[in-house]
């Protein structure tokens, strides 16, 4: 039997893996939060690794605030790259494969088609370095890799900015929202299907790899279809823009294409909008 270590259990991309796991009775996993497994710590990962027969590890420990890691940067590498070192280095000695969750935000956004597994990385902010970073440390240290690079992620489970919009909707606060950026958002429950789909069908076509919901929009776009599936559209105080600031830089297009994913690893994807319908289903609301 696989036997899966799932790092960052509690965020939640973590969470979304423990709900997907009772759809694969014949992997055993192993979940295990920060606090029980610190991952910016190689001594302590070493030893919980060599005392486990871990035949795969997915690890979506994260600093995601893009936003923060501007004015911390050594903490956002810290998690996002030398952590992934560590977890790299592990994986490495005791030969599991390591599945590791990258963001679109690895690209500057200069071009006007989805990027593809081999177009130029170029970040643009702390958070898109710190993420190649580990990308590159995955890559250097052990072949057995599939390294996921995913794009606005959000799910029923902590704070996203699916769930930020029906907070304010709720309150009935204005919301402002910018029309500069082009992407896909994707829907945490489906990634993590694909992980566990991955890990099933024993696929050995290591690498790099694009997985995120179908179609593209901007997050004026699917704070509006936020809205309209939660039938809150025409009582909600929303207003666009095209100069939102923000401190850290964002792509102002950063579609991925998900053909390799598809061909390679016969990974399915669905389209945001069909997608976002069971995030709704699956989410508690208390208008």
């Amino acid at each position: 039997m696989k036997k899966i270590l799932v790092t960052g259990a509690n965020g939640q991309l973590g969470r979304c893996i423990k709900d997907a796991a009772a759809s694969f009775p014949d992997l055993e996993f192993v979940f295990v939060s920060k606090e029980e497994l610190d991952i910016e710590n190689s001594d302590l990962l070493l030893d919980f690794f060599s005392k486990n027969s871990f035949t795969h590890c997915i690890n979506t420990a994260a600093y995601t605030n893009v936003e923060n890691a501007e004015s911390e940067p050594e903490k956002a590498f810290a998690i996002n790259a030398e952590a992934v070192k560590n977890v790299a280095i592990s994986s490495k000695e005791n030969d599991v494969v390591l599945l590791h969750i990258s963001t679109d935000y690895v690209f500057d956004g200069k071009k006007q088609t989805p990027y593809l597994e081999t177009d130029p990385t170029n970040p643009i902010n702390v958070y898109g370095a710190s993420k190649l970073k580990g990308e590159q440390y995955t890559q250097k240290i052990t072949e057995k890799h599939f390294i996921l690079r995913t794009s606005w992620l959000y799910s029923q489970y902590g704070h996203n900015f699916f769930k930020t919009i029906l907070k304010h909707a709720e309150a009935g606060k204005p919301l402002t929202i910018t029309t500069e950026q082009t992407g896909t958002p994707t829907n945490a429950n489906d990634l993590a299907k694909a992980l566990l789909q991955i890990i099933a069908q024993d696929s050995k076509d290591y690498g790099v790899y694009h997985y995120s919901n179908g179609g593209e929009t901007t997050w004026f776009g699917f704070a509006e279809e936020i809205l309209k599936q939660t039938e809150k559209l025409k009582d909600a105080n929303l207003a666009k823009t095209n100069h939102y600031r923000t401190f850290a830089a964002r792509p102002e297009y950063s579609v991925l294409d998900n053909t390799k994913a598809q061909n390679k690893l016969k990974l399915n994807y669905i389209d945001w909008r069909e997608s976002l319908q069971s995030v709704i289903k699956k989410t508690v609301i208390n208008f």
